[in-house]
């Protein structure tokens, strides 16, 4: 029963994005606590739930999810859907019966890890950082649509800042990160932009023809070498399990004995140390002790910092 129930959490949220735990609890004769307990493990399992307190909060999925190629195995599928049948069979939910035929229709069209839909790519890899936004994307997208000209003032991730004059052919979604894949009239080639380094998007009024390009041209892979990369081991507290999750991927937290920790090989670039003190205590670095001791060397810097700012 405990199957059935969590699947029918998941497919519940899945369609109607956002309910309370009473509701939930309703729905599926248990008690508020037994709702929570199911979603922290559907956590666990990968499934991004947030729970929003106070007045117009509760549990919910985030909008751009999609159950990712190969969440479940075909024995996980096939138990998944006679646990929705049952479920629905007792109560007759409509939502669940829809559930089903999202959840058949998906595991008959899984084809790619990556895929394109329209103007935006999902990809189901992760690579480093992440940046909140909002409008941007709806611009980016409308420009897309209708082949219109954009003005960028953009900073690389060297800080160097310029102005672009691009053609937007493609919203790419990667690990919690937005890029756009559009062509540069300055470099003259395809470009991939980090859409959180687009200071200001301008639209020139001037229309484009879209230009042929395939999947493999774009360049979803970071090119660092072994010796730009790291491998590292965090130990993540309950509060900081979010930021987690957002930055580093779902698939690379997991729980041990009640704990949560994190490992992942993530570029060691000049922004690592600051992205980990970002996070705040219930962050910490367990390995290597190369980073541990990098991070706990600036975070000393920082102490320093402030406590001469404060005398003065």
């Amino acid at each position: 029963m405990k199957y059935q129930i969590m699947m029918g959490i998941l497919f519940t949220l899945l369609a109607k994005k956002r309910m309370s735990a009473g509701e939930l609890a309703s729905r599926y004769d248990c008690s508020p606590r037994s709702i929570y307990r199911y979603v922290e493990e559907l956590i666990v399992a990968g499934v991004p739930i947030d729970v929003a307190r106070g007045a117009g909060g509760g549990i919910y999925i985030a909008d751009s999810y999609k159950l990712p190629k190969g969440f479940f195995t075909r024995e996980e599928y096939d138990k998944a859907r006679a646990a929705l049948l049952a479920m629905h069979e007792q109560t007759g939910d409509p939502i669940l019966e829809s559930a089903l035929e999202k959840l058949t229709a998906q595991m008959k069209s899984e084809k790619l890890d990556t895929a394109i839909s329209g103007n935006i790519l999902v990809d189901s890899g992760t690579w480093g950082d992440e940046r909140r936004f909002s409008e941007k994307l709806t611009l980016l997208d409308r420009a897309i649509s209708e082949q219109a000209v954009l003005s960028i003032d953009y900073v690389d991730r060297e800080g160097e800042r310029s102005k672009r004059d691009i053609e937007p052919h493609l919203l790419v979604y990667k690990q919690s990160l937005w890029y756009l894949y559009a062509y540069c009239r300055t470099r003259e080639a395809f470009r991939l932009f980090k859409v959180g380094r687009m200071r200001a998007i301008t639209v020139k009024g001037e229309l484009f023809e879209r230009r042929p390009f395939t999947r493999e041209e774009i360049p979803l892979f970071f090119r660092q070498t072994e010796e730009e990369m790291i491998s590292a081991k965090f130990a993540v507290s309950r509060e900081a399990l979010p930021f987690a999750e957002e930055w580093l991927g779902v698939d690379n937290v997991y729980s041990e004995e009640g704990n949560f920790y994190a490992e992942v090989t993530l570029p060691d670039d000049e922004a690592l140390v600051g992205k980990i003190l970002s996070a705040g205590a219930g962050f910490t670095v367990l390995a290597p002790e190369s980073l541990r001791r990098r991070v706990r060397e600036e975070a000393m810097k920082i102490a320093a910092g402030s406590a001469t700012a404060s005398e003065e």
